[in-house]
């Protein structure tokens, strides 16, 4: 029986570039996991075992692995820090309990490691900070720190001072102990002392920990008041205090150092053990009904209750389908039956294994508290609840972001096309943020994404995985559409034939509803005119229609449709006539209600060199972006804007060309917005020309 206090299961996740993967395989290192560090930039890093990963040096899935310290177990997931793969960082926070948020010394907060801040707060998971970097030029902690509390209005509780700074960076000194760890220049972890502080640090060093204790001591009305009558606490008491706050996300420690030069990460280790929490010590997970509404009862975890279970990742490898399964409550056994509450069925569990990034240990039963994969089941999907067939709940489902862009794609060999859907169902699974859909005028493919990004390397996966060259269209944008004006109107629908016929007639209002309202319906009808069973049929009616807009057949959006009245016959009245009226009236009514188009409007990040700023900001203005902002940052100028994503393909090619490649930038989708008229026209023409060539 496992001591599930000595578990830890934590996530590694910041902005792209801050050193992530790094810090991972120090980690893995350190605790004897692996005997040879591997680098990213040499494409040979442990838990980035994909070509694409390896090739463009950056993270994409995320990988599990797990490790030792100190007699805990520790369950590791690496996620990506691109912004088109949130949905990685997203569904691994769901099911950790833990965090390291790892920012870089030089680059500080950025945009991407602002999201993933706001994805982990709404998770409500626990975190230290570590700030990696710190030998690169331009690194400052101090900066880094004051960021942590402006931008991402957090409380960082400083636990380590930096010996040094960029090339001078030696070490660490220990706020709590008060001593130095200095490392030597030859990268091995162990290679340290522990020796006196410098002397010019003295008077910072007490500064900083009388900060330390101040806040951590807010956490036990007992501790507090002894320190106020000038008793320091114990340090038991402290450790003890800290825990506290840090499980309650009042403070969140933070550490620094350089994972690449080996420096600073056995204290980001021992604040993991004694800071983050169990998988005892977080708010249990709330079961839901079949309709998604909470029941009262929770995931409480414990090996010996029933069995709950949410499977939040699948991949695919040259041995089959893997799924990754947080366990919540009780036991999961080889050869054991599980029910799926989403499909109603249940499966056996086959084989159970451990990963470490893609190699692998075979087990025979996993408990509460583990994270681990199962081999070879079959209609289970990500977010899906695994759960005892004699006692069934459902956790709580995952929520997953729209795409915002799509491509067509057709297989360059007709035998292929099989073979293609196939490949596409397997990726879809594997991502639940990558959709896929079949045009059903043209039959060609669509694929819809969250990024250029994203969308390209899925088609180099598609090539290079399964095999199956494609030809991909020019991107499409998901524009929608919605109205500007009140219409008040009236639609019969008659239709005489041999026996009973079918009316229905209604008078209704459309109107516009707020920005991002959606679709919303009401009925004011009084006395019967039209029977109260046949509003939903009217509801519906006009709920199907609003899939294509009158304009250009993009959806609908944001629109309030209330019945007033109308008129039924006792014979020839039926649900189906109603909602045909209902179509009807919305053909005939939303042209007359102004129509809209709308076009998706990103927020962008762009972080560029200072002599650039004016080109950048230019031609920002050129693609119709409305600039919000510009931060002057240690190494460069970071600008916030607002852009329509139709202009912002092929960006990334464009700001390296004028940035001579030290540019970056990231986008996510933020709202709908009213299409310029000019801009509006060219695609109502463009698209009703590709409809027409159809």
């Amino acid at each position: 029986m496992t001591d599930l206090s000595n578990y830890r299961n934590i996530g590694i996740f910041a902005h792209v570039d801050a050193g992530k993967t790094t810090t991972t395989e120090r980690i893995l290192k350190l605790t004897g996991k692996i005997h040879k560090t591997g680098e990213v930039h040499d494409g040979e890093a442990t838990t980035d075992f994909m070509e694409q990963e390896q090739e463009r040096g950056i993270t994409i899935q995320s990988a599990a692995t797990s490790c030792q310290w100190k007699g805990h177990r520790l369950n590791i997931i690496d996620t990506p820090g691109h912004v088109d793969f949130t949905i990685e960082v997203y569904r691994s926070l769901k099911v950790l309990d833990g965090g390291i948020g790892v920012f870089c010394g030089s680059g500080g907060v950025e945009p991407q490691s602002e999201t993933n801040w706001r994805y982990a707060n709404e998770s409500e998971v626990a975190r230290v900070i570590f700030v990696n970097k710190l030998d690169r030029m331009g690194a400052d902690f101090y900066r880094v720190v004051k960021q942590v509390e402006t931008v991402l209005d957090a409380k960082p509780l400083v636990m380590v001072l930096p010996i040094g700074v960029e090339d001078e960076f030696k070490g660490v000194v220990d706020l709590l102990t008060r001593k130095a760890w200095i490392w030597d220049d030859s990268g091995d972890p162990a290679a340290y002392e522990i020796q006196e502080p410098p002397a010019e640090m003295a008077a910072a060093i007490e500064e900083w920990r009388e900060k330390l204790i101040e806040t951590a001591v807010e956490q036990d009305d007992d501790v507090l008041e002894q320190y106020l009558e000038g008793n320091e606490p114990s340090m038991e008491e402290l450790k003890r205090c800290i825990r506290k706050g840090t499980i309650a996300l009042a403070f969140f420690p933070t550490y620094c150092g350089s994972a690449f030069k080996n420096k600073g990460i056995q204290l980001v280790l021992d604040a993991t053990v004694d800071f983050l929490p169990d998988p005892t010590e977080v708010t249990p997970q709330p079961e839901v009904d079949l309709e998604g509404n909470e029941t009262g009862k929770f995931a409480i975890v414990d090996p010996d209750r029933p069995l709950r279970a949410l499977a939040f990742k699948i991949m695919d490898d040259r041995f089959g389908a893997l799924t990754f399964i947080r366990i919540y409550s009780g036991r999961l056994e080889k050869g054991s039956t599980v029910l799926n509450t989403f499909t109603g069925k249940t499966e056996r569990i086959g084989r159970i294994v451990e990963m470490h990034a893609n190699s692998r240990e075979e087990l025979n039963g996993a408990q509460a508290g583990d994270i681990v994969a199962v081999i070879g089941m079959k209609n289970v999907q990500t977010g899906h609840t695994l759960c005892d067939p004699k006692d069934p709940a459902t956790l709580e489902p995952m929520v997953f972001p729209d795409p915002v862009i799509s491509i067509a794609v057709a297989p360059n060999d007709k035998g292929a096309a099989e073979k293609l859907g196939i490949a596409l169902g397997k990726m879809i699974k594997e991502d639940p943020s990558f959709r896929m859909e079949t045009d059903e005028d043209s039959g060609e493919t669509i694929l819809k994404g969250m990024g250029e990004l994203h969308l390209d390397i899925k088609i180099d996966i598609l090539r290079r995985t399964h095999g199956i060259d494609v030809t991909v269209g020019k991107p499409q944008v998901a524009y929608r559409e919605t109205i500007t004006q009140r219409v008040e109107d009236s639609y019969t629908h008659k239709k005489q034939t041999g026996g009973s016929g079918q009316f229905a007639k209604i008078d209704y209002v459309i109107e516009p509803g707020e920005p991002g309202s959606g679709y919303a319906f009401e009925s004011a009808v009084t006395g019967g005119t039209v029977p109260r069973e046949f509003w939903p049929a009217v509801d519906k009616g006009f709920q199907k229609s609003m899939e294509k807009g009158v304009l250009a057949g993009f959806p609908c959006l944001d629109f309030k449709v209330t019945l007033l009245d109308g008129g039924y016959h006792p014979v020839d009245s039926s649900a189906v006539a109603y909602e045909l009226a209902a179509g009807a009236a919305y053909r005939q009514s939303m042209p007359k209600a102004g129509p809209q188009l709308m076009e998706p409007i990103m927020k962008v990040d762009v972080f560029t060199p200072e002599e650039q700023v004016g080109d950048v900001i230019g031609d920002l203005n050129r693609r119709r972006g409305m600039i919000k902002s510009q931060e002057p940052g240690a190494t460069n100028v970071r600008i916030k804007a607002e852009c329509p994503l139709s202009e912002m393909f092929g960006y990334i090619g464009d700001l390296r060309t004028m940035t001579s490649g030290r540019g970056q930038f990231t986008m996510e989708f933020l709202h709908y917005m009213p299409c310029p008229k000019n801009v509006a026209d060219a695609v109502i023409k463009e698209t009703l020309e590709r409809e027409a060539r159809k």
